[in-house]
């Protein structure tokens, strides 16, 4: 679906293109130790800790797997006044051209997800957080933010993590925004909301296979049910693109009049998948502002897929990695 030479010239281009990434900015904190022994208080492990890191989570990890390939990124989103908004902040600046689209809003926290590991096995998960949706007014700031961003990207992911930044009322505005301005740009979205309705017409799609189920309101078991999910999807919403993200199935690719096309894993070991979505939607949406089609945007993100599970915690993979891993595939 992709040579090597084409793979390449998709690649130089990585760091001229641009994508605005607008949706649920988080912290991904990993505490981890090893168990010895029962608490005497209650039938719980005790975790004896040996280290403890904080990751950019969330829509900030598609931020942070976009600026890893060598993208030039922006970002909307909401963060609180608080030390996790503080150490995000000084972290997405890293990252991204500007920090002008992130909003702080002083009567919500930053989300914050907790994970304790031991023995590589996730013990226990808590979260901070608030899933209000966010007002009127910061969705406003956010689409003001996002016109004056359209005529230098290429590309714009929606990063729903349920957390109240992505609300209907945004989505809308968004599209309301695009069709005023009769804008180009490539529109990719990580869904969560049910009603898919919502993102009827923009380009592309990127449900797991769950969000495909609650999308189409059944069991999907057989490869023939999956078929039939993606194309009612498509006929339905008039998306240009579906791109279903399997795990160790791999992911498959529906476009308008053309048969689905299945792609198949490249993992060569597995051991966390966490993040594993949101670098999929982020090398692909850098691909698709840097040129590619639909399946050579699909296969370079299936690639990103499989680097980052083989990696422990919330990762990004990068140019070197996948120009390395492309060699490696094909010499084998």
């Amino acid at each position: 679906m992709i040579s090597k030479k084409r793979m390449f010239e998709i690649f130089e281009r990585f760091s001229k293109s641009k994508v605005l990434v607008i949706g649920d900015l988080m912290v991904d904190h990993f505490i981890c130790g090893h168990v010895s022994r029962i608490s005497p208080e209650a039938p719980v492990p005790v975790v004896e800790v040996t280290s403890e890191s904080y990751h950019l989570g969330g829509s900030s990890n598609v931020i942070n797997n976009i600026f890893s390939m060598g993208g030039k990124v922006h970002v909307a989103g909401v963060v609180g006044e608080d030390l996790a908004g503080k150490w995000l902040m000084d972290e997405i600046s890293k990252v991204v051209c500007d920090t002008n689209g992130i909003v702080t809003d002083t009567e919500r926290p930053t989300t914050k997800k907790t994970r304790v590991v031991a023995h590589s096995q996730q013990v226990v998960r808590y979260d901070k957080e608030n899933r209000d949706e966010i007002n009127n007014e910061v969705e406003n700031y956010i689409v003001d933010y996002i016109r004056t961003k359209l005529r230098e990207i290429g590309a714009i992911v929606i990063s729903d993590y349920n957390k109240g930044v992505v609300t209907k009322s945004l989505i809308y505005k968004i599209k309301q925004l695009l069709f005023e301005t009769n804008s180009k740009v490539i529109v990719c979205v990580d869904p969560k909301k049910k009603e898919f309705e919502i993102y009827q017409n923009f380009d592309v799609v990127t449900p797991n296979h769950n969000e495909l189920e609650q999308a189409v309101g059944r069991e999907i078991r057989k490869e023939e049910d999956m078929i039939l999910a993606g194309n009612l999807l498509m006929n339905r919403y008039g998306f240009k693109a579906l791109l279903i993200t399997r795990g160790e199935k791999g992911m498959t690719l529906f476009e308008q009049d053309k048969k689905p096309v299945t792609i198949p894993t490249v993992a060569q070991e597995v051991y966390d998948v966490t993040g594993a979505g949101d670098t999929a939607i982020g090398v692909f949406s850098l691909a698709m502002a840097s040129g590619a089609t639909f399946p050579e945007a699909a296969v370079l993100a299936n690639h990103a897929a499989g680097i980052v599970v083989g990696k422990i915690g919330t990762a990004t993979a990068t140019k070197d990695e996948m120009e390395r891993f492309f060699y490696k595939l094909k010499r084998g």
